[in-house]
Order: structure tokens, then C-alpha cells, then sequence
């Protein structure tokens, strides 16, 4: 055997996945349209050229051993597969399908662009390897005219339609059944001379004859044997052709994969009775060398590099296709387009151009792994796919072939385990790219017509982050963020307050916009919400909005504030504009009476007529006296709200702050500079300017440094007519704020 197609097997790419036939007229049962398919990518090169190999360096126990590890491991990914494909309607794509309807396009398309340029590259390796077979045979043919043809007959097969694909690999399937007849005649007949006495049970694990055989270990085996198991998406991807997919994907595809475990079980016996271990690792070819007959198996040898090679060229086109027809790509319309009888045939022309360029490369070899990274990538994201499913329990989930957590679990364990082991470099890259072509598309905003479980994912985790809180202590004040309740009658107010708010509650905050809608005007309202919700978003603030329709303002915000009080992410402040007449400074009184005691914090916002906001550069907080009780401890009476808002402000103006207060006694001025220049420093607010006054208290607010910005706090009965005066007296807006006692500035 030629040294050339050793190294090619070594390095040999997973069995094709996506064999998916998509004639609009015809349709597929179980045997056709996933048994076979299924079957033969399992089937292929690495049983006839690497099995013996495998026990020959592990061993016969060490052989079964990596059999059945590298089979458990696609079972779980096969039984994940099968299971899910019975819980949703399965699109074109195969894998990304799956993987799309449920993590969303841009997890789906990360997995999906590499996994369809790995089955483009696969159809290239898969040539190469029926070539190096075919010169075993036939020596003297033209290495590139046989890769040519092999090309030209595997395109023209693909591109005239997948029915006809599959007619061949019935001719294929025969071919290999006939090889295995050979096998067992061979074995019925004498050749396995060695009693299971006298085979080796554990290797020495020699290494490979290309080598030199400088010695290998278990896994280093396992990662040469591990792809031969691979290739169990092909009924997956044919869903749409089923004649009934629900049952026909798990019974062809778990029927595939238990027949194969049996032939590769049996293959590792008859190998290890009838020859050596040094013939084994030696002679790659001892397959055929024991057969009862030779060119069987050499035929089959061929036909299953041939068939992984057509079930590629079939499968990555309805991969891209199916990119194409999401807009995963530039130009997807084109890629998108079939034919009248379901043929995506632009798709098949690009996937042809990309593997006749690679072609003329001459050797993958130095990328094969990378192809197996990302076929190991995808059964792993399947595998995910289904445990968190099943972890999230939604109903939406509720699969006719039910499977327990730890097998998909475990699916997802193994095929990390599997990829590490094969090739850690190339796990490694493999991962970036995924990651790479995820940052991309995110940033493209793709819009599915089809929901996902991302929703549902997030709101478990809130559902259990809650959980979680609710045992803790009910006092949170080190986890505290501005969440604002604000009451709209009419959007057109709310647009002048709108840059407020967001400074307020940017970036980690909130905004609540609660609706009080007359009986006429509630629809007209809840539109106008919506669109000022959208406009927080796109501003980088969580905002909300419900409409409360009613007549009463008092009563109303009254049940609106009550009703979300025993929500999980609560409001925890309500912002107000200052009343403008006297009936509504009787509602305020009502409202501020009622909110004691649901432990809400309370912003009047007084805007001045000319001035609004300013510039955002100067930002005052006035402090009330507090003669003669200076001293700082935990509980600094009603201070704690009007800092941390200022203190938000500032950090988002990039303003100055000051904070100030006036006493009747100049004999309490040193006092109250130390208590405020305490408090800024424990509250860690630096570069704060303290200023303490002695005298009148309308006087110095009159005189006081300029702010756009002014801040006081807002006594238990509200005094509007002190609001107003304040509001001319300072020539800015003003912010009139009443703790909650849920938050702490020293925190």
C-alpha cells in the first residue's frame, strides 16, 4: 500500500452528515431516506484501513474499549438528535436548523458557516482518499485525471438531483455488503487462526509504520479511530423528504448506528484472531490481505470513500441553502433559490467551485482536523440544545422520543472530551472562529421568522436568581440601581424629561413608564409608550411600559405603584413632574400618603421655565439643618436617595458637584463641614465641594454657585409653594427626592 494513502487515512475527515435530498415530489421511508445514508457514512474508510490497525496497537480489549467509547459518544449525540427532531418542525440545514430554532440565527449561522465550508473541504479529502485507492489498484493512471473524474461524476450525480444520489449509494450499500460477506466467508472458513487464548487483550501500542513506530497511547489511538463513528445527521437533514420523520429519524438513525457498532465489534474479533498485532500495525491492507476474496473488499474500500464523498457534495449545499435562504450571508437570495423541483442548485454550483479550487491544492491534510473539529463542535451544540431544554422545562418542549438529561448531558461532555483528545490546537482554533463568525453576525441583527428558547433561557435564570434573593436578607442596598416608576398621562410631557430620565437610570437602571389613560385615550397613549420605550432602548436603558386605564389620577397611580410593589424587579423610585394646579397638589399628597408605605423613593423634578437643564456641568445638593445633631452613623436621616442621584448624574455629565447647607447658628458651621465632608468621604465621592453658610436659608440658596442642577430633599408633607421658590430661587431645575430607606449612599 502506498505510503500517500496511509497519511491521507490518518488524517481523514468525519463521515458527511448532511446527505439531504430535497425532491419536492418524492418522498423517503426510513431505510431510504436514513438507514442507508446513515450506514454509509459510518461504514467507510477507517473500517477497512484503520480497524486492525486500532487492536493492533490497543489491543483486542483495548480495541472494544475505543469502539464503544467513540460510539457512546455519537449514541448520545444521535439520541439527542432524535429527540429533538420529534419536538420541532425541522427546516433545511439540518444541524444549523436545530441549532437555530432554538439558541437563534446568529449561535445557528456560527455553527452553520463553518460546518458547511468543513463539508465542501470534506468532499475534496474524500476524493483524495478514493484516488489513493484507486492508485493501490491501479498505479499507472494520472493522480490529477483521476481526481478530475471522480469530481466531474460526483458533481454531475449531485447536480442532476439527490434521487438520483441516493440510487447510487443503494449500488454503494451493495458494494459494501458484498465486502463483508467476503470478510465472513473468510472467517467461516479458516481464517482466524488464533484461539481468543492466544490474542493479545491490552497492546503495547507501537505507533504507526510511516513513523518508524515511535509508540502512541490509548487516546492517541482513540483520536485516529474517533471519526469513524461519526456522520448521523444525514436523516436529520432529510425531514423534509420523510415520509414520517417523527419516527423515521430515530429508527434509521439509532438502527444505523447499532448495526455499525456490530460490524465494527465483530470486524475488531475476527481481525485480532486472524493476525498478529505486528501484522496489524504493520499492514493497513490486512483487511483485504484476509478476506476470503480480495477485490470485494478493495471495491468497497472505494465505494465508501465515493459515497462520503457524493452524500457532501449532496449535504453542504441544503446547509448553504438554507444559510442563504435567513440572509446567514451576503448574496443569500441567489444561494437560496431551488428549482422547480427543490433542487438548490445555485448552491450546488458554488459548493462544486469551492471544491474543484481545492483541488488543485493537491493536500488537505494539514486542515483535516480542523473539519473534524467543527462536525465535533456542531453534534456538541446539539447535545446543548437539548439539555437546556430539558432544563428549562418550558412546555414547548415536550418530545415524542423522551430521553433522560444525563444523556445529552453526557453527549455534551464527550464530544468536548473527544475534540481535546483528537487535536487541542485545532479545538482551539476551531472554537475562535465559531466565536468570531458569532461576533459578526450578532452585530448584523438578524431577524428569524421562527422563535427561540433564548427568551425562555434568560427567564429561568431570572426565575432562579429571584429564588435565590427571596431567601436572603430582605435589605439590598449594596445591589441597589435606580428603577424609575414614571407616570404618563401625555408623551408630549415626557419627551422634555426624556434626557432626564436616562441620565438617571443609565447604564445599569431602568424605566417604567406606567400609562394613566383616560377612557377616550388609552390605545392612542399605549402607542405613544411603546414608541418612547423603544427610544430608552435604543438610548442603552431597560425600559417597560403598561397602560392602566381609569379617571381617578390619585387612585389610579395609587393601584399601578400597589400592583408592581410585589414584582421582583420593582420600581423603586417615582418620578414625578411638580404639580400645576391645586387639585393636583391634593392627588400628590394622597399619592406621597399611600407610597409611606410601600417603601418607594420619591423625585419631584421642577423644571425651570428657561434654563431646563443647562449644560450638565454643575450639579448642587442642599442638605437641611441638622443642628445640633452632627453625627455621622449608618442612618444619615434623609440623604441617602439625593446623593446617590447625584452622584449618577455626575458620573454620567461628567459634572461638578457640590453639596451645601445653611445654618441658623454660625456656631454649627464647623460641625456641619466636618459632618459633610464625612460623609462624601465615606459615601467615596471624591473631588465633592463642601460649602456650609450661616444665616437665611432663602439668601444663600439665592447667592449659591451656579448649577444647572439642583437637589433637596423632600419633606414628609410636601410644601409646593417651597418647591417653587426654590425652583426661581436657584435659576435652575431642581430635583426634590425622599429616601425609600432601601438605599444606602455609605453602602
Amino acid at each position: 500500500m502506498p505510503e500517500s494513502l496511509s497519511n491521507q487515512v490518518e488524517n481523514i475527515a468525519p463521515s458527511s452528515d448532511d446527505a439531504t435530498p430535497t425532491l419536492s415530489d418524492k418522498k423517503y421511508g426510513m431505510f431510504g431516506g436514513v438507514f442507508t445514508p446513515t450506514l454509509l457514512t459510518i461504514l467507510g474508510v477507517i473500517m477497512y484501513l484503520r480497524t486492525g490497525w486500532v487492536v493492533g496497537n490497543a489491543g483486542l480489549v483495548g480495541g472494544l474499549l475505543i469502539i464503544a467509547l467513540a460510539f457512546a459518544i455519537t449514541a448520545a449525540t444521535a439520541l439527542s438528535m432524535s429527540s429533538i427532531t420529534t419536538n420541532i418542525r425541522i427546516g433545511a440545514g439540518g444541524a444549523y436548523s436545530i441549532i437555530s430554532q432554538s439558541l437563534g440565527l446568529e449561535v445557528g449561522g456560527s455553527v452553520g458557516i463553518p460546518l458547511y465550508l468543513s463539508q465542501a473541504l470534506a468532499v475534496t479529502m474524500y476524493i483524495f482518499g478514493f484516488r489513493e485507492g484507486w492508485l493501490w489498484a491501479f498505479p499507472d493512471h494520472p493522480a490529477f485525471l483521476v481526481d478530475l473524474g471522480v469530481f466531474v461524476l460526483i458533481f454531475a450525480i449531485a447536480y442532476a438531483s439527490a434521487g438520483l444520489a441516493f440510487q447510487v449509494q443503494y449500488g454503494i450499500l451493495a458494494v459494501i455488503i458484498g465486502s463483508l460477506v467476503s470478510v465472513g466467508v473468510a472467517a467461516g472458513t479458516g481464517s482466524m487462526e488464533h484461539s481468543l487464548s492466544e490474542i493479545r487483550l491490552w497492546g503495547r501500542f507501537p505507533g504507526s509504520p510511516e513513523d518508524g513506530f515511535p509508540g502512541t497511547s490509548f487516546w492517541g489511538v482513540f483520536a485516529v479511530f474517533f471519526p469513524a463513528a461519526t456522520g448521523i445527521m444525514a436523516g436529520a437533514n432529510m425531514s423534509g423528504e420523510l415520509e414520517d420523520p417523527r419516527s423515521s429519524i430515530p429508527a434509521g438513525t439509532l438502527g444505523a448506528i447499532g448495526i455499525s457498532f456490530v460490524v465494527y465489534t465483530a470486524l475488531a474479533v475476527w481481525l485480532a484472531r486472524s493476525a498478529s498485532p505486528e501484522e496489524l500495525v504493520s499492514n493497513y491492507t490486512i483487511m483485504i490481505d484476509r478476506a476470503y476474496w480480495g477485490p470485494p473488499v478493495v471495491a468497497g474500500l472505494l465505494g465508501a470513500t465515493f459515497s462520503s464523498a457524493l452524500a457532501s457534495t449532496v449535504g453542504a449545499p441544503r446547509i448553504l441553502q438554507a444559510l442563504g435562504n435567513h440572509n446567514v450571508l451576503p448574496g443569500g437570495g441567489w444561494v437560496s433559490a431551488r428549482t422547480r423541483r427543490g433542487e438548490p442548485r445555485n448552491a450546488i454550483l458554488v459548493t462544486g467551485g469551492i471544491v474543484l479550487a481545492t483541488l488543485l491544492l493537491r493536500d488537505l491534510n494539514a486542515i483535516a482536523p480542523l473539519i473534524t473539529m467543527f462536525f465535533l463542535i456542531t453534534y456538541t451544540m446539539i447535545n446543548f440544545v437539548v439539555f437546556t431544554e430539558q432544563t428549562l422545562g418550558l412546555v414547548s418542549f415536550r418530545p415524542l422520543l423522551q430521553i433522560p438529561r444525563t444523556v445529552s448531558f453526557a453527549g455534551v461532555v464527550g464530544c468536548l472530551f473527544a475534540m481535546f483528545i483528537v487535536n487541542p490546537t485545532f479545538s482551539l482554533v476551531a472554537l475562535a472562529i465559531v466565536v468570531g463568525v458569532y461576533g459578526l453576525l450578532l452585530r448584523r441583527s438578524l431577524e428569524a421568522d421562527l422563535s427561540d428558547v433564548r427568551s425562555g433561557l434568560f427567564v429561568s435564570l431570572a426565575e432562579w436568581a429571584a429564588k435565590q434573593v427571596s431567601g436572603l436578607s430582605t435589605r439590598q442596598e449594596r445591589a441597589w440601581k435606580p428603577n424609575l416608576l414614571v407616570p404618563v398621562e401625555s408623551a408630549d410631557r415626557l419627551r422634555g424629561t426624556f434626557s432626564l430620565l436616562r441620565d438617571i437610570a443609565a447604564p445599569k437602571g431602568s424605566v417604567k413608564l406606567l400609562g394613566l389613560a383616560s377612557e377616550h385615550t388609552p390605545e392612542r397613549l399605549r402607542k405613544q409608550i411603546e414608541r418612547l420605550t423603544d427610544s430608552f432602548r435604543r438610548q442603552g436603558v431597560f425600559a417597560s411600559s403598561t397602560v392602566v386605564q381609569g379617571s381617578a389620577f390619585a387612585e389610579d397611580l395609587t393601584v399601578g405603584v400597589q400592583a408592581l410593589s410585589g414584582a421582583f424587579f420593582r420600581p423603586n423610585i417615582l418620578f414625578l413632574p411638580l404639580p400645576d394646579t391645586e387639585a393636583r397638589e391634593c392627588d400628590y399628597r394622597s399619592v406621597l400618603r399611600d407610597l409611606s408605605e410601600e417603601r418607594m423613593g420619591v423625585a419631584l423634578f421642577g423644571r425651570h421655565p428657561d434654563a431646563d437643564i443647562g449644560q450638565r456641568g454643575e450639579i448642587n445638593v442642599w442638605i437641611s439643618d441638622r443642628s445640633p445633631d452632627w453625627e455621622v452613623s449608618m442612618d444619615i436621616g434623609n440623604l441617602d436617595l439625593p446623593l446617590l442621584l447625584a452622584f449618577k448624574l455626575r458620573r454620567n455629565w461628567d459634572a461638578r458637584m457640590r453639596i451645601l447647607t445653611v445654618v441658623e447658628d454660625p456656631s454649627e458651621q464647623a460641625a456641619a463641614r466636618d459632618f459633610l465632608e464625612t460623609v462624601t468621604d465615606l459615601a467615596r465621592m471624591p473631588d465633592t465641594d463642601v460649602v456650609v453658610e450661616a444665616g437665611e436659608f432663602d439668601r444663600h440658596v439665592s447667592q449659591a454657585p451656579q448649577s444647572d442642577l439642583s437637589i433637596f430633599g423632600l419633606a414628609r408633607k410636601p410644601d409646593f409653594a417651597f418647591m417653587r421658590r426654590m425652583t426661581t430661587a436657584t435659576h435652575a431645575s431642581c430635583l426634590f427626592v425622599r429616601d425609600s430607606g432601601q438605599e444606602s449612599a455609605l453602602a
